[in-house]
């Protein structure tokens, strides 16, 4: 069972319409209780670091899912700032992230090759893909995803890089340590692409 982790934030409805539409089992979990029987967990969010990291503090399931995660390997899936907050934390506010895949969200608004160009980042980039990684089996070289954010995750470790994306630097769109995955894109608004990334990652 995937469990799409409802904490207040993210679309969740969106993620379990894309799960029916692939024949996929999955449903929502508002409490740790109903996140026992999850095999994979999917961790969404939109708007700010620090909201996010107050909500999922406050909703009863971190716990829960830094065992889940951390201890019992369960696969999970952050989508954008639910990425983000896997970091150790972000120059967006002060709250400790997850620390779950280590590293530091960065502002494009402070690096010199992005600080010029419109924010947030919104619409449609190529992303280039690390070959081999089971996120992206049956994928083209370059697919095509839709992205909203206005900061992005700056990895400690390169290796846990799988795909980079273009916004006046290249910067990490997909990464991967273990049983820990995030996507800076949205899978959910990404049509035939991030279906097959959903259902790529409830095949791992």
């Amino acid at each position: 069972m995937i469990r799409i982790v409802d904490y207040g934030l993210g679309n969740i409805q969106a993620f379990l319409n894309m799960f029916k539409r692939l024949g996929i089992e999955a449903s929502r979990a508002c409490t740790s209780v109903e996140l026992e029987d999850a095999t994979k967990l999917i961790l969404p969010g939109v708007g700010a670091f620090d909201h996010a990291m107050d909500l999922l503090n406050q909703s009863g399931m971190r716990g829960a899912l830094d065992d889940m995660v951390l201890q019992q390997g369960v696969p999970v899936l952050g989508v954008c700032v639910g990425m983000q907050i896997m970091a150790d934390g972000s120059d967006e506010g002060r709250e400790p992230g997850l620390g779950w895949i280590p590293g530091r969200v960065r502002a494009f608004s402070r690096n010199p090759a992005s600080a010029s160009l419109p924010l947030p980042h919104m619409g449609w980039n190529d992303v280039m893909v690390s070959a081999g990684h089971p996120l992206f089996r049956d994928f083209g070289a370059m697919p095509r995803m839709y992205f909203l954010h206005s900061y992005y995750f700056d990895c400690e470790d390169q290796a846990c890089v799988v795909a980079t994306a273009s916004y006046g630097l290249d910067f990490a769109c997909v990464v991967s340590a273990a049983n820990v995955h995030g996507v800076q894109c949205h899978p959910e608004k990404s049509h035939h692409v991030g279906a097959q990334l959903l259902c790529n990652f409830a095949g791992l």
